[in-house]
């Protein structure tokens, strides 16, 4: 409990002096609730993924309209002059014209071919919903992530402005006992270059925090001149998940929640249906039909009359043999190409969701144990220093291990910030590895685990 204790204290020291300097006035303050939703709602690539699966689904609308036929209303005037046979063989010099105002329905359905590709169409519409999902979980990951990144700078800017201050402080001391003649003119070179060090890497975490942001605004497509800073003014370590199921067990879970699975496994089947279209499909015979309704006028040389109602029908049944029907081996051996390289990737999806989630779950154990050693890390640190202050050496401490326990403690910090916004971070990848990931479901358990 002191170990908790002596961190959190450091950290509400942290942030009163990262508050301290900050003018919020120009800036736009989020959290991590805010961060997923405009993740969910302004990132461009869930909008990029979002029109595909609107082309995916014209393209099926297209597919299921080709068994309905198309109506082609005009007017059609024909004229002949000079010679032609009739129907006795007999060549004649005729001159003679006609219109023929109507409507023609037109109906040509492939049916072999229609049924297949709106089958395929319908899986391709299933498969562009589950990238759209993978895109989405993949956008939130990455906002989320990002906000860490964000936060965790802006700790280490924290960090970096305190240890200035114990430096500058020292330094203020040791010149003044230089000047009067109760420390050496070198230990204050010491402390003084130390000072520098830390100024230097201030104006390096100030760099990182604009970075961070500008990072955080591209992801959420936001205007990258809005400056954004974290609500939070610590970065604390969430508690998401567990990973002390067996690995066997959470790659179960993954492979039945993961939309990449499922997108693949859509696939593969709009690959079958393909390849069992190239094979079967043209056994099926095209249908056509032909209906004219309308009138028919005209006559010898510039007649204009003889007008009546004329009618036309015309039937069709065929089979097509060879390219696009009946023994187009060539197709047919590119559709079961198609349908054994869409398996492999299945595979090699499945395989990589596998090594996702076991990764995953490595490193969060591997930084759980870490953290608590950062945590004892930071308290050694933190009284390292102190009794290091408190040791007077003529009213001054000693120069050399004051500043090396101010190193000590300033990297301890820094491990700690590290590891906390790791830890979080990979939380989200076990919770995507798992697909798990959702706006509604990470932001209730970051409520809950505050």
């Amino acid at each position: 409990m002191k170990l908790v204790a002596s961190a959190a204290a450091w950290l509400f020291a942290v942030s009163l002096a990262a508050h301290a300097v900050e003018d919020a006035s120009d800036a736009y303050i989020i959290d991590l609730p805010t961060t997923l939703r405009l993740a969910g709602a302004r990132n461009i690539d869930i909008q990029l993924a979002r029109e595909k699966l609107a082309e995916a689904r014209a393209t099926q609308e297209s597919a299921i309209e080709k068994f309905f036929p198309s109506a082609a209303p005009g007017i059609t005037y024909r004229r002949h002059d000079n010679l032609i046979q009739n129907t006795e063989g007999v060549i004649e010099d005729v001159h003679k014209q006609s219109y023929a105002p109507g409507g023609t329905i037109i109906a040509q359905t492939d049916l072999g071919d229609a049924i297949f590709k709106s089958l395929a169409a319908h899986q391709l519409v299933k498969a562009a919903g589950h990238a759209f999902d993978a895109q989405r979980e993949d956008s939130i990951v990455s906002a989320a992530q990002a906000y860490f990144d964000l936060v965790a700078t802006h700790s280490a800017a924290g960090v970096a402005r305190e240890a200035l201050c114990i430096s500058s402080d020292y330094q203020t001391q040791i010149d003044k006992a230089v000047s009067i003649g109760l420390a050496f003119k070198g230990d204050a070179l010491r402390v003084k270059v130390q000072r520098q060090r830390d100024e230097i890497a201030l104006q390096q975490a100030e760099e990182k925090v604009r970075l961070a942001a500008a990072r955080l605004a591209q992801i959420l497509h936001l205007d990258p001149v809005v400056e954004l800073r974290p609500h939070e003014s610590q970065l604390l370590p969430l508690s998401l998940i567990s990973a002390m199921m067996p690995a066997g067990t959470l790659v179960e879970q993954a492979m039945a929640a993961r939309p990449e699975a499922k997108e693949n496994a859509a696939l593969v089947v709009a690959a079958r249906v393909a390849k069992n279209g190239a094979v079967y499909g043209p056994l099926i015979p095209s249908l056509g039909g032909q209906a004219f309704i309308g009138g028919l006028g005209g006559g010898k040389d510039s007649q204009t009359g003889n007008f009546g109602e004329s009618e036309e029908y015309v039937g069709l049944l065929n089979w097509r043999i060879g390219p696009g029907g009946l023994f187009d081996f060539g197709e047919i051996h590119a559709q079961q190409a198609r349908l054994r390289a869409a398996r492999l990737t299945e595979e090699k999806v499945r395989d990589e969701i596998a090594q996702q989630v076991v990764t995953g779950r490595v490193r969060l154990l591997s930084l759980a144990d870490q953290l608590a050693t950062a945590r004892q890390s930071l308290s050694d640190a933190q009284e390292n220093l102190r009794l290091d202050q408190e040791r007077k050496e003529f009213g001054v401490g000693i120069v050399l291990e004051t500043i090396v326990a101010e190193q000590e403690l300033t990297r301890a910090r820094t491990d700690y910030l590290r590891i906390v916004a790791e830890y979080n971070k990979v939380q989200y990848d076990l919770l995507r590895a798992l697909g798990q990931i959702s706006m509604d479901f990470t932001a209730s358990r970051v409520t809950r685990s505050h």
